[in-house]
């Protein structure tokens, strides 16, 4: 690194992509900021599907053309073509730009260092990789999307040193702390789509809201549900009731009937009908259909045993985890995770690319999750859906 503002700078435009946290699925969140002697004179950020990108209006914020020795920092790779909104190399080019420092490339590997290649070409002198594992992070959903085609499967827990997430009884408020509980509305705003099972439900009756500071946003709602349990009841959950219900979607197979079935669209719930030998819905056919409705991500709120069957059917790719300082020691106290039944460590599920972060006493640790080449499966767990 040749200058030592580089990653005070790239921070700027790290804190500008925020901005734009959750707002521009399937697209990524990126930030800008132009640099003239020493001083930021111009910033931008992406901040919906279609909209202006970052360079672009860094650019303009500029109200004139950059002066000579200018520099342009930007958290991912400028694109090359021209799509809705046109290339942002040429926008750079045009406006005498001689200096560009980007955080991540494109993770699309058909456009990846293209961009470089073209602001090199031009003359344009070009610095990458600052913050880059920063601004990698910054787009998990997005970087996953344009990679392999396919929507990101996350799940969280808040658990207890021994990895309790409820006593024996079944309590479990709260076990994290208020900090905790407020970073993962955080990630619910950022997810475009969140997902629990028919017990939870059932048990808890939640929103399924994120709700920050500032207002309360809805995503998609799913809930698993192969029997169709929570249409029985006459009290119907406030998610199929509330004046989000459009923004629900409940996922079941031909066991639930086709009555309720009926019942739930009549009230203007969505249904996805999976086929399915049992009562569990096939993860595989769920993720391709949220690709086919370019629904990239979906948080896995709960209960365990939903959690335990994406593990266990090898279709979690993102594990968040809260642990709070608090201790059962209770070997009937209730886990999150189960399902599985590993020899030796080899045969265990791991984490790649951990971060940490702190919230009070409570840790949080997330990453990718790596499966071992053999997952050994205990096929007497979850008669049900949770």
């Amino acid at each position: 690194m040749d200058h030592p503002d580089h990653e005070s700078f790239m921070r700027r435009a790290l804190e500008l992509a925020r901005q734009a946290w959750g707002a521009t699925h399937p697209n990524p969140m990126v930030g800008a900021v132009l640099v003239e002697e020493g001083r930021i004179v111009g910033e931008g950020f992406h901040a919906e599907d279609g909209g202006p990108h970052a360079e672009r209006l860094a650019l303009l914020a500029r109200g004139k053309p950059p002066r000579p020795g200018a520099t342009l920092y930007v958290t991912l790779e400028p694109c090359s073509t021209a799509g809705r909104t046109g290339a942002c190399t040429e926008a750079i080019i045009a406006a005498g730009v001689r200096k560009v420092v980007v955080g991540a490339l494109d993770p699309n590997p058909a456009h990846a260092g293209r961009g470089l290649e073209v602001l090199r070409a031009a003359g344009v002198e070009v610095v990458s990789g600052v913050l880059a594992g920063e601004c990698n992070d910054l787009n998990l959903i997005f970087n996953h999307w344009i990679t392999r085609d396919e929507p990101l499967f996350a799940a969280k827990a808040a658990v207890t040193l021994d990895g309790k997430i409820a006593t024996r009884s079944g309590e479990s408020r709260w076990i994290s702390n208020e900090a905790s509980r407020a970073d993962v509305h955080r990630w619910r705003r950022l997810f475009p789509g969140i997902a629990v099972g028919a017990m939870t439900v059932l048990k808890d009756n939640p929103r399924l809201t994120a709700r920050t500071c500032t207002a309360e946003w809805c995503p998609w709602r799913f809930v698993f549900d192969g029997l169709l349990r929570t249409v029985v009841e006459k009290n119907l959950p406030q998610v199929y009731t509330d004046a989000h219900r459009e923004r629900t979607i409940v996922v079941t197979t031909s066991h639930g009937g086709m009555g309720y079935v009926r019942k739930l669209r009549d009230m203007g719930i969505k249904v996805w009908l999976f086929d399915s030998v049992s009562q569990r819905v096939p993860f595989a056919d769920f993720r391709r259909r949220c690709a086919a409705e370019r629904i990239s991500g979906v948080f896995f709120e709960g209960g365990a045993q939903l959690v335990s069957e994406v593990l266990r059917s090898r279709q979690l790719d993102y594990l968040m985890v809260y642990r709070a300082p608090v201790l059962f020691a209770d070997e009937k106290g209730r886990s999150i995770f189960g399902g599985l039944r590993p020899d030796r460590l080899d045969q265990a599920v791991r984490l790649s690319d951990v971060r940490h972060d702190t919230f009070g006493d409570d840790e949080l640790m997330r990453g990718r999750v790596v499966y071992p080449e053999k997952l050994l499966i205990d096929e007497t767990a979850f008669g049900g859906r949770g």
